[in-house]
């Protein structure tokens, strides 16, 4: 036993290659060509050639697949409903950030009990994505570290960098090479300069220690992401505000970057409250019908049912559809505020057209 290498390491586990993974569980023609047009469909969001707003909506994390997949289907059903005026992209999160310690997700540990069947969480997180896309149903995930991307991140059509990893070198290099777009959140104290600095390393040509599709530790060149964007997911104070989004469009023209703003209507945005959502949702829909043209898609976290619970260790005490991270807006609430979104939307004469000429 060396006295001086991995001396706080109990020992290492092997784990199928991506390779392997995505041979086991490759993308059907439909699901493929949903993230192609997924992809597509953002893009041009993004670049304002496609007037409706883009909205990521769907669980805090996924704990239970079968909540998430009942939630999928009435969310591919719901993005048909209101396809004229919205792209849903389905949150499907399954890697959580921890201040200090908890539970970090269903890819590190989908058993929710320590066993950290990372192999498990791998195969039965990409099945789940699999299941979605062939639905029709667009996906969206946060990447929290640079290996999990190269099991799942074909299965992907957008994804974020956290406010707690906005300034990590690493993520911004991650985003330089991922082929989706991807939203920078600001700040958890609220600042702007770390997603706008993140937005200009992520532009980049960057080279990197990553590992390839066989699992083999490699140097990671890529081209840069030009459909990287800035989240506002609110700090110290919120930051949905017409002032906060006009602050946050002038600081993205002094670099350059293109006028693209998501606004999460939860986090510090909603104080993490799931009741602030709908008023969050109903302030930025009427910003975007005025004039707020910077202003491309929202966020939402939403499940079947609203609120959040603690786990306790006993999966059979947890309610069906309830999130056990944070708190949620449910079905209803979810439904209610897009199909009035569209409405309000559709009944502004001037709204589609100007997003349009823009």
């Amino acid at each position: 036993m060396s006295r001086i290498q991995d001396v706080r390491v109990q020992g290492y586990t092997p784990l199928i290659t991506p390779g392997q993974l995505i041979e086991e569980l490759p993308l059907s023609q439909k699901a493929e060509a949903t993230v192609i047009e997924g992809r597509a469909a953002i893009q041009n969001i993004m670049s304002k050639t496609d007037p409706r707003l883009l909205v990521i909506v769907g669980p805090c994390s996924i704990h239970d697949e079968k909540a998430a997949l009942e939630y999928a289907e009435r969310l591919a059903d719901l993005n048909e409903r209101v396809k004229d005026t919205f792209c849903l992209c389905m949150r499907v999160y399954f890697e959580k950030p921890r201040t200090t310690v908890g539970w970090k997700g269903f890819v590190n540990d989908p058993t929710l009990d320590g066993a950290y069947d990372m192999q498990a969480g791998l195969r039965q997180a990409r099945a789940l994505l699999l299941r979605i896309v062939e639905m029709g149903l667009p996906t969206a995930t946060e990447m929290l570290e640079p290996i999990t991307p190269q099991y799942l991140a074909d299965v992907v059509c957008w994804a974020a960098i956290g406010a707690r990893t906005t300034e990590s070198q690493t993520h911004r290099e991650l985003a330089s090479g991922l082929s989706m777009p991807v939203g920078f959140k600001n700040g958890t104290d609220g600042s702007l300069s770390s997603a706008i600095n993140a937005l200009v390393a992520a532009r980049a040509p960057q080279a990197f220690l990553g590992i390839d599709q066989q699992g083999r530790t490699c140097i990671v060149h890529t081209n840069g992401n030009p459909w990287g964007h800035i989240v506002l997911r609110g700090g110290i104070r919120p930051n949905y505000d017409p002032i906060s989004i006009e602050e946050a469009r002038l600081m993205l023209i002094e670099k350059n970057l293109p006028e693209v703003i998501v606004v999460d209507c939860s986090h510090d945005n909603s104080h993490k409250k799931h009741q602030g959502q709908s008023n969050v949702w109903r302030n930025v829909i009427d910003q975007t019908i005025r004039d707020s043209e910077a202003v491309v898609g929202l966020m939402l976290e939403s499940n079947l049912y609203e609120g959040n619970q603690k786990y306790a260790g006993d999966m059979d005490r947890l309610r069906y559809g309830v999130s056990i991270t944070d708190e949620c807006i449910s079905w209803e609430t979810t439904e209610q505020l897009i199909l009035g979104g569209r409405d309000k939307i559709l009944g502004s004469e001037s709204t589609l057209s100007l997003r349009r000429a823009s």
